[in-house]
């Protein structure tokens, strides 16, 4: 694992994303267009990375010279059905899902899924800033992305 070998060196530093976000909603890389595309979702909690919020917070571990391994998510965990509750209310009223269980989803997955909340004390206590992953979602990605509904 590449991971291992890395941690052998004194001036690296790695970096854990999962389940990348970012603002860009029409990014088919983006995990909330991915799931937003599909027919049905496991409803499952997770840590995720905001791209808007914590790509800066990279920049500014580069020139603090920070090294080691952080886990590279906001603090928290949220499940598919909370983040496609927020789609709902922020950017499409008329947006509906389906679920289904693990057993379900792995008769049609490729490769497996893991499920995990990382420990983000080591990212936090360097920057107590850090939002949580719903206020980060709120703020860098629905907030901006708002869709104003007119009532006639």
């Amino acid at each position: 694992m590449v991971e291992e070998l890395l941690k052998n060196y004194d001036n690296v530093c790695t970096l854990r994303v999962r389940m990348p976000i970012s603002s860009d909603l029409t990014n088919p890389r983006n995990f909330i267009t991915k799931i937003s595309r599909y027919e049905k979702v496991v409803d499952i909690p997770n840590s995720m990375t905001v791209l808007d919020e914590l790509l800066p917070i990279s920049i500014e571990m580069a020139k603090r010279n920070l090294t080691g391994i952080y886990n590279f998510t906001n603090p928290g965990c949220i499940s598919h059905n909370q983040i496609l509750e927020m789609y709902r209310d922020y950017i499409d009223p008329k947006f509906t899902w389906k679920n289904f269980n693990l057993e379900e989803q792995a008769k049609v997955i490729i490769a497996p899924r893991s499920n995990n909340e990382l420990d983000t004390t080591k990212l936090k206590t360097e920057f107590p800033e850090l939002l949580c992953i719903k206020d980060s979602l709120i703020k860098y990605v629905f907030e901006p992305n708002r869709k104003t509904i007119v009532k006639a």
